[in-house]
């Protein structure tokens, strides 16, 4: 069993590796990183066709680089791996389904909490379409400054910023989606009233029921 990850940034390559160390033992793992993928998004202030085109390409190239199944864990670009979805032999994951599910399964108030303003529409339109009929109220914030600071290599003012929108919007929902895997970091450490959910654990709990099965 062999799976193919595809990041956007390389600072997830060890958290996934750690992660599929742990639930996925024994799974021949390799990885495609690409961060003009993200920057190109930030700079455009969107997923543009072409930018979707290339995410297509390099889930292409996973699969002929022998995955049997494939994971990419950036949210921002989430509709391209869907699009890709129906052009791949071999299942697609995208990072943030499993958490959009759980979300659901939680509560009626999901709140969404992104510090990139590309992923926020996307994880809210994910959760919104995976709630399949049942009635959601989602409050989407972005956490202003605090992707900026973890790229810049200031991971204390990022968890600082996350944690404390964390406490503002935990007073207002039931349940709240990190919407971006690099803010799992923060999710174990939040000491709020309601369940904080981050996409890299949920997406290989996933994955192992997929790939055992």
């Amino acid at each position: 069993m062999r799976l193919g990850l595809i990041h956007t940034s390389a600072t997830l390559v060890e958290v996934f590796a750690k992660l599929c160390a742990e639930h996925l033992p024994g799974v021949d793992t390799f990885n495609i990183v690409d961060d003009s993928l993200i920057k190109n998004t930030i700079a455009a202030g969107r997923l543009t066709p072409q930018t979707a085109r290339r995410v297509a390409g390099h889930i292409g190239s996973a699969e002929a680089a022998g995955a049997d199944h494939i994971l990419v864990t950036c949210s921002s670009i989430g509709p391209a791996v869907e699009a890709a979805e129906p052009l791949t032999g071999v299942p697609v994951t995208r990072v943030d389904r499993p958490m959009a599910d759980r979300a659901v399964s939680l509560g009626r108030r999901i709140g969404v909490l992104a510090t990139l303003s590309t992923t926020l529409e996307p994880t809210a339109d994910l959760v919104r379409r995976r709630a399949a009929g049942q009635e959601v109220e989602l409050t989407a914030r972005l956490c202003d400054g605090a992707f900026e600071a973890l790229m810049s290599g200031d991971a204390a003012t990022h968890d600082a910023r996350v944690a404390a929108a964390l406490s503002e919007l935990a007073q207002q929902v039931d349940v709240i989606v990190l919407a971006q895997a690099s803010m799992a970091r923060v999710a174990g450490a939040a000491d709020v009233p309601v369940p904080v959910l981050a996409s890299p654990p949920l997406a290989m709990e996933h994955l192992a029921k997929e790939l055992y099965a």
